[in-house]
């Protein structure tokens, strides 16, 4: 009839917006997410083959240590002192803080007690070797770890190898049960000879100095543990 419908505006928004609604919506393609790293894991340090080794290559090896997390806190390594051909291999546990700071064993109370033990044994400490089971200081001077006993074995079995002392001297329980493998008593070893290995070396058992600085009644019994020793070495005890 030539009339026009009209239609509110209000009416069309609604319906355009449900049609744009219901239309799909073209997204660009997603990049995809870089895969994660793997994990790197830890190789530990080669353990070096040391049966080989001269005194110099021995303590260079020694220096550069990096197998157990003793290196970690250390000032620097204690490799040992003393005269390289002597009969009296003397070993104790770890080095404390003087021996940390100094690189040499047995420097504090503890060593001027073990001097004046090997004095009264006919000795000076020049003519004896010294070293540790450990070459580097436990933090806190705690016990050694038997992971870091078993790091440091190969360089004191090596340093016994080129000494081939005619007796070992171990100071304290740590020093004793170790190189003799096993867990009986500091109290229970002394006094009696021992073996070191299949070596056959002797190893004879007495109380650490630090020991003796707390108990001095127990310095009767060291110095026996130093005439066995001394006969010993004398050849006197079988």
């Amino acid at each position: 009839m030539g009339i026009q419908a009209w239609q509110s505006k209000r009416a069309v928004a609604p319906a355009r917006a449900q049609a744009e609604a219901v239309a799909p919506v073209e997204h660009a393609p997603e990049t995809p997410l870089p895969e994660p790293a793997a994990p790197t894991a830890t190789v530990p340090p080669a353990r070096p083959d040391v049966s080989g080794m001269d005194w110099e290559t021995l303590q260079a090896c020694v220096s550069e240590c990096r197998l157990c997390e003793l290196h970690e806190s250390r000032t620097q390594t204690v490799f040992g002192v003393g005269d390289r051909r002597a009969d009296w291999l003397i070993i104790g546990e770890a080095p404390g803080k003087d021996e940390d700071l100094q690189g040499e064993p047995f420097v504090g109370r503890a060593g001027q007690l073990l001097n004046a033990m090997l004095l009264a044994a006919g000795l000076k400490r020049e003519q004896v070797y010294i070293a540790n089971i450990l070459k580097c200081r436990p933090p806190n001077n705690r016990d050694p770890a038997l992971q870091e006993v078993a790091c440091c074995e190969p360089y004191l079995a090596r340093q016994i190898t080129l000494i081939q002392p005619r007796m070992i001297l171990a100071v304290g329980r740590i020093a004793a049960q170790n190189l003799l493998k096993t867990e009986t008593p500091i109290g229970k070893l002394r006094g009696t000879v021992h073996r070191y290995a299949e070596t056959g070396i002797p190893v004879v058992a007495t109380y650490h100095p630090a020991y003796l600085l707390r108990s001095p009644l127990d310095k009767r019994k060291a110095w026996a543990d130093l005439q066995l020793a001394m006969a010993t070495v004398a050849g006197d005890v079988p």
